[in-house]
Order: C-alpha cells, then sequence, then structure tokens
C-alpha cells in the first residue's frame, strides 16, 4: 500500500532548507526509497511549509527513515525550523490521477460503438490530433469523428490500456489495438483477418480536465503487413 508522510514546519531559512534537500537527494542516490517529494508554501503564511513525501510502502518509508544521511539530514533541518516540525503518516487508500482516467476513457470510447457525440465530454473543441501517419494533423472535433468513423468502418477492434504515465498536464499511454477487419480500410477491402499492433500515446490536458492535444506513435506498417496489403510490393 502507498505511504505519504507529511512533515510541517515552519522556518524564516527556506532558501537554505532547500539546499539541504538537494544535498539529501545528491548524497541518498541509489540508496533512498522515496519516489515522489512536493514542498508547497502556505499562501498566508510565507515561513509555513508542508512536504509530502510519498512512499511505495511504510516498509520503504522506515528503510528510508534508517539511512544515516536521512537523520544526518534531519538534524539538520530541525536546526533551521523556528519550532520543531510535526510528522503525519498516511497510507493511501484512494489515488486517482484525473488526467489518467480522462485517457482511458477516450480509448473506450474510441474502441465502442456508441455514438461519438461523447468525444465532447472528453476533448477539447480545438483539439489537435498529431499522427506520423497522416499527411494533415487532424483538428477539431468533427475532424476527429471522421477519422475514428475510418477505423470503425474498418475494424471491429478494441484497445488494451498496459500502462500510464501522468506528468503535469500530460498522460503517456501504452497500449494494444487488436481488430478483426469487416470492412474496406484504406482502398483495402475486408478481409475477416485479425490483426495487432502496439502503440503509444501522450495526451495533453487542459485545467478543465479535457484532452487538448495528442501524439501517436504506432506500427502502422506492421498493420498493413497483417492484412497482405504488402504482399504484392514484395513480388
Amino acid at each position: 500500500m502507498t505511504f505519504v508522510q507529511l512533515i510541517d514546519c515552519r522556518t524564516s531559512r527556506f532558501d537554505e532548507m532547500n539546499r539541504l534537500m538537494d544535498r539529501w537527494v545528491e548524497q541518498t542516490k541509489g540508496k533512498r526509497t522515496a519516489t515522489h517529494d512536493i514542498v508547497g508554501k502556505d499562501r498566508s503564511d510565507a515561513s509555513h511549509f508542508i512536504e509530502i513525501v510519498e512512499f511505495p510502502s511504510y516498509e520503504d518509508a522506515m528503510r528510508n527513515s534508517n539511512l544515516p544521511e536521512t537523520d544526518k539530514i534531519f538534524q539538520e533541518m530541525v536546526a533551521l525550523c523556528d519550532e520543531m516540525p510535526t510528522f503525519t503518516d498516511l497510507d493511501v487508500v484512494r489515488d486517482e490521477q484525473l488526467y489518467s482516467t480522462t485517457a482511458r476513457r477516450f480509448f473506450e470510447t474510441l474502441a465502442g460503438s456508441g455514438e461519438l457525440s461523447a468525444l465532447g465530454d472528453l476533448l477539447d473543441a480545438d483539439y489537435h490530433d498529431h499522427d506520423p501517419a497522416n499527411d494533415q494533423d487532424v483538428m477539431g472535433l468533427d475532424a476527429v469523428r471522421e477519422e475514428i468513423e475510418t477505423w470503425r468502418a474498418g475494424f471491429d477492434f478494441g484497445f488494451t490500456v498496459h500502462e500510464q504515465i501522468a506528468q503535469g498536464d500530460r498522460v503517456c499511454t501504452r497500449w494494444t489495438w487488436n481488430g478483426t477487419h469487416v470492412g474496406d480500410f484504406m482502398g483495402i477491402p475486408a478481409s475477416g483477418k485479425r490483426a495487432s499492433m502496439t502503440g503509444t500515446t501522450i495526451h495533453r490536458c487542459t485545467a478543465d480536465g479535457k484532452i487538448a492535444e495528442g501524439w501517436w506513435q504506432y506500427d502502422r506498417l506492421g498493420l498493413m503487413a497483417q492484412l497482405g496489403a504488402l504482399d504484392a510490393l514484395e513480388q
């Protein structure tokens, strides 16, 4: 279970504390178990800071605390504080990356049979799609719907999402696409063949949670080979 520790402190010497934290990061390289560290300053009190440190588990946090470098840095940190810092230990019971959820819903909508009007809830009106397989970028909801209908007409398909990484307003999704060739696709008549390809998509999201831009990388050439479209070229 993911574990989070909140460190609440007051200091008028934050620049020194910031350099101290940089030194801890350098000294514990390859040994620390913390995976994410955030420091926030109270907007109503410039001397009030809260540090949020994330660990894979409570046990990992304890191993991190037992490092000699951590103990030394902690003593120096206390000396920089105006008063003794307080600690709150939290087991994470819910962790939802909202942009990642939107990206996952996007892939589900692409592969579904429902109305594509639902895209309006997921994509910004000026959505910009970068796909190296297309001669021009696809821009706007109407153009995106037309692109999706082309794939839906050619295949009965679905996505398997393997993993997602979210940072800031970006979400990277690694996926596998599996489909059955049931209709004309780029001039290739329906063959009934099963095909698959892997790919990665990076989405940029807006402050209101919609997807504004997408960058795609996938094996379109491999897909064409599975459909037999390259056989004539090889003869």
